[in-house]
C-alpha cells in the first residue's frame, strides 16, 4: 500500500524537522533521566512516576515515528513561485462571506500544517477544497454542517 503524500510548505518542513530534532535530542534524554530516577525510588510495580515516565516515553517514540514517516513522504510546495492566477496550496487568499460581508485571509496548506487559529486552512477542509484551482473573482459554495456558505475569492496574494 502506498503511503499518503504529506504536502508541506518550506516553513512547515522546517517546523517538523525542528520538532523531530527536539524530540530526539532533548526529550528522549529527559525521559531517560526521569525513568532512571523513578527506578532508583525502588519498587517500580507501584511507582506512578515510573508509569508516567514510561507512558510519556511511548508517546514521544510514537511521535518520532510519525514525524519520520511524514518527512519521508513529504512533498514540498515552493511558496516562492506561487501562481496568483488560481488558488493553490501555498496561496494566501482573501475571501468575502457573501451572506455577512466579512472578509477573511487564509493561507492554503497541507493538512499537517493546518492551524485555523493562525489562518492556515487545509487543502482537504471544506473551504480549502471549494477554492482550490479557482481564479480571483470566483464565487464558491461550501457545504458545512450548518448549511451552505458562499464566498467570493477577492484576491490571491503571492
Amino acid at each position: 500500500m502506498k503511503e499518503k503524500e504529506v504536502i508541506l510548505t518550506v516553513a512547515g518542513l522546517k517546523n517538523l524537522e525542528e520538532e523531530l530534532e527536539q524530540l530526539k535530542s532533548v526529550r528522549r534524554r529527559e525521559i531517560a533521566a526521569r525513568i532512571k530516577q523513578a527506578i532508583e525510588f525502588g519498587d517500580i510495580s507501584e511507582n506512578s512516576e515510573y508509569e508516567d515516565a514510561k507512558n510519556e516515553q511511548a508517546f514521544i517514540e510514537g511521535r518520532i515515528l510519525t514525524l519520520e514517516k511524514m518527512l519521508r513522504n513529504a512533498k514540498i510546495i515552493d511558496d516562492e513561485n506561487i501562481d496568483i492566477e488560481a488558488v493553490h496550496i501555498g496561496s494566501k487568499v482573501l475571501l468575502k462571506d457573501l451572506e455577512f460581508g466579512d472578509e477573511f485571509e487564509y493561507t492554503i496548506v497541507g493538512s499537517v500544517e493546518a492551524d485555523p487559529g493562525a489562518s492556515k486552512i487545509s487543502n482537504e477542509s471544506p473551504v480549502g477544497k471549494a477554492i482550490l484551482g479557482k481564479p480571483k473573482g470566483s464565487v464558491v459554495e461550501v457545504n458545512v454542517p450548518a448549511g451552505i456558505l458562499k464566498y467570493e475569492i477577492m484576491d490571491i496574494i503571492a
